[in-house]
């Protein structure tokens, strides 16, 4: 991914075609170590395609994954009956706090 994302500012800053020597500098510029194995599949898989049309080609792919939404609705029930306990924990709390006298371990 740090290869993808210095590859895209390369880009950003102008260069349309940055190559090996642009990623290990920006990468070098964060004090990260660049893998050249890496670097070159990611040049070779970018080199001559408009990062623009790639950006909306992967959103368009992104858009068909399921975000995973409804399942927070179908355990609606059971919720209620945790609220219940997390009430009578809270209780149970309060009266154990009274245990450190007002001296917290860090004061």
């Amino acid at each position: 991914m740090r290869y993808v994302a210095a590859y895209l500012l390369a880009t950003l800053g102008g260069n349309d075609s940055p190559s090996m020597e642009d990623l290990k500098a920006i990468l070098a510029s964060v004090g990260i170590d660049c893998d050249v194995e890496r670097a070159k599949i990611v040049i070779a898989n970018l080199k001559g395609k408009d990062i623009n049309e790639v950006i909306a080609a992967g959103s368009s792919k992104l858009a068909s994954v399921p975000s995973g939404g409804a399942a927070p609705a179908a355990a609606a029930a059971p919720a209620e009956e945790k609220k219940e306990e997390k009430k009578e924990e809270k209780k149970e709390e309060e009266e154990e706090s009274d245990d450190d006298m007002g001296f917290g371990l860090f004061d």
